[in-house]
């Protein structure tokens, strides 16, 4: 399959290996734009994403990479640079869910989870905010619906995602005068292979899907395509900057 249309644009997703990010990148793909696919695992499913806009005729490329360390930020900036001459659109997607209360989650969670889902998201725009500048461009941050709505067994990664719906804000009234939107997401509970694979661990498996469900009204999970689609209109929503959209269900009502 071809890809016909044509968008000058450049985006980098993170954690584009897997559920709402590859969703979002095939999407970005056949939208024409080109798509730097992040992930911090180097296997061969996590970095078929790009081979596979590829093949539909887009432009793609895959760069492994922990956002939650400077050194390699630093480098998939520069080789988003070396590929495609700059950044339009930067979606700060990687996030890691750990479960846990304030009684029994652990340091090295805790740290876990600021590490990726805030620090990534800190340091990633930080070293793409020149290119942004220059293109004024877009930055989506995922964040989530327990950011709005608490939800039990989940206090690390509701701190880290609240964290994130501030810094959006923070973050849109710095640059807005610098002609860069940032907005943020929160999606509901999405079916996901990470959310599977953390259904999985469970010991009725049946039982837990249908308690995870029911936290939305609409009586059903997300799927990538809608959060992906929430996204792209934030990327494309010139009037929008410190949105922050739900796609939840109705789980934040």
């Amino acid at each position: 399959m071809s890809n016909s249309k044509i968008d000058s644009r450049v985006a980098i997703i993170t954690g584009a290996g897997k559920g709402i990010g590859e969703t979002l990148a095939l999407k970005l793909g056949r939208e024409g734009i080109a798509v730097v696919c992040n992930d911090i695992s180097k296997s061969t499913s996590d970095s078929a994403v790009a081979e596979k806009i590829i093949k539909e005729g887009g432009k793609a490329l895959f760069i492994q990479g922990d956002v939650s360390k400077k050194e390699d930020v630093a480098r998939i900036a520069s080789e988003t640079i070396k590929a495609f001459g700059g950044i339009d659109i930067l979606v700060n997607n990687a996030g890691v869910v750990i479960p846990g209360t304030i009684e029994n989650t652990k340091l090295e969670d805790w740290e876990t989870c600021m590490a990726v889902n805030v620090t990534g998201v800190y340091l990633l725009s930080q070293a793409c905010l020149p290119f942004l500048i220059e293109r004024k461009g877009v930055i989506i941050n995922n964040s989530s619906s327990v950011a709005i709505k608490g939800v039990n067994d989940r206090f690390a990664y509701t701190a880290s995602k609240g964290a994130i719906l501030a810094l959006t804000r923070s973050m849109a009234v710095d640059l807005i005068d610098k002609g860069v939107r940032v907005n943020c997401i929160c999606p509901g509970t999405t079916f996901t292979p990470s959310l599977n694979d953390r259904l999985a661990k469970f010991d009725d498996y049946e039982q837990k899907k249908k308690e995870f469900t029911a936290r939305q009204p609409m009586g059903r999970f997300g799927t990538p395509e809608e959060i992906a689609d929430g996204i792209f209109y934030l990327i494309n929503a010139s009037f929008c900057t410190g949105t922050i959209l739900s796609v939840d269900g109705g789980m934040t009502m």
